[in-house]
């Protein structure tokens, strides 16, 4: 007799659980019933696009486009899901405050505040209560105050961090910060005072992963125990446990994210190197987890592909299953919450894609398509209970 794997057998028993958890699904279709918004940062057109997703039907449906203002790039949303943000990196820079309409998924703009430059990223730490935000070109982070009615008020504190901050996120208990530095390789260590939105430096203050990295994304795994780090230089995935009683990382292996060799990529190459050979370098971007966290999906510019990754979960490391081609330069994309779907944005495209997620490989496949803005870069989906 064929003796199964583990995984083999971990795969088949997540199947049935789907398969069942699916048919109690299909008898309480109207209390799960839910209507997904999807919102698309188009910065050469100073437009943030709005779609329906029907996930019954597999379908986008385009609703119209906000003005926002030009470069308007990483978006933030609120933990109730009543407000987007969006950040502007064209002087004068500026975060905007829109309020979610969760009926027919419009954005009104509550009103507009400073932000010290040109911010790569945006985030709200987990109560809501402050906006915090990472430059680039700046070297810094700031946090700002976000009111009871969602609008974001001024700068409260700015802090210098390594060169190229890149991403910034609290941790899941609120209680730490970290952020990328993607020029000097390494992740800044923040304590974080919950109440007077205070970001004070850890010990040690950071932590660093491999020479020639450029940490840009991260994200922490659904139970909070490891730190994924996306190398945009490198392709690679760096997983660090994460230590919640003292808000510490503790490096726990790299994993090849991009098939560099396979693709004719050459990684690791600062920005100001060229490659030779006629190569091109690996230019990594977004990253994304599933909901059930089996799955890590990574995006990477030069050859426009989504890497999957499997998550072992013994061991919380990921391992590299497959990839597929999907829209030009996809600089940005996401899941939505129930992880059975992927929308992609390619900044040299002129649609998004719609993928469905093979629940058993954590593959995707393409199913459809909606026109977009030129410039399409960040990708925020939002699904709102029908009864909201």
């Amino acid at each position: 007799m064929k003796m199964l794997s583990r995984h083999t057998l971990h795969r088949r028993y997540r199947t049935l659980l789907s398969l069942a958890c699916a048919a109690g699904m299909m008898l309480t279709t109207e209390m799960a019933s839910a209507r997904t918004f999807v919102y698309v940062a188009n910065a050469d057109d100073a437009t943030i696009s709005r779609y329906s997703l029907d996930e019954q039907a597999g379908t986008l449906q385009a609703l119209g486009n906000t003005q926002a203002a030009s470069k308007v790039m990483p978006m933030a949303l609120s933990p109730d899901q009543s407000h987007l943000y969006a950040s502007i990196r064209s002087a004068p820079f500026k975060v905007i405050s829109y309020r979610l309409d969760p009926q027919s998924g419009d954005l009104q703009q509550q009103g507009e505040t400073p932000l010290p430059n040109s911010m790569a990223n945006i985030d709200t730490d987990r109560s809501g209560r402050y906006l915090l935000a990472a430059s680039y070109g700046d070297h810094l982070v700031s946090v700002s105050p976000i009111a009871a009615d969602g609008l974001v008020g001024p700068v409260q504190q700015v802090v210098p961090t390594g060169h190229n901050a890149h991403a910034i996120h609290a941790s899941p208990d609120n209680r730490y910060v970290i952020s990328s530095s993607l020029g000097d390789d390494q992740l800044m260590q923040f304590r974080f005072d919950q109440q007077t939105g205070t970001l004070s430096a850890n010990t040690p203050a950071f932590v660093k992963t491999a020479q020639g990295t450029g940490p840009r994304h991260f994200l922490f795994s659904a139970d909070g125990r490891y730190c994924y780090v996306l190398g945009e230089l490198s392709g690679t995935v760096t997983t660090y446990g994460y230590d919640a009683s003292i808000g510490q990382l503790d490096l726990k292996g790299t994993t090849a994210g991009v098939p560099a060799g396979e693709l004719g990529l050459v990684n690791g190459l600062p920005p100001t190197q060229k490659p030779t050979d006629g190569q091109a370098r690996v230019w990594a971007a977004d990253m994304h987890l599933s909901k059930d966290g089996q799955y890590l999906y990574v995006s990477e510019r030069t050859r426009s592909i989504i890497s999957v990754l499997h998550i072992s979960p013994g061991t919380g490391l990921p391992e590299y299953q497959g990839r597929i081609q999907v829209e030009q330069q996809p600089r940005g994309f996401a899941l939505t919450a129930d992880g059975q779907f992927m929308v992609v944005a390619g900044e040299k495209d002129a649609h998004i894609g719609l993928y469905r997620l093979d629940p058993q490989s954590g593959m995707p496949t393409r199913i459809g398509e909606a026109a977009t803005g030129k410039g399409a870069n960040w990708v925020t989906i939002v699904s709102l209970p029908e009864h909201s």
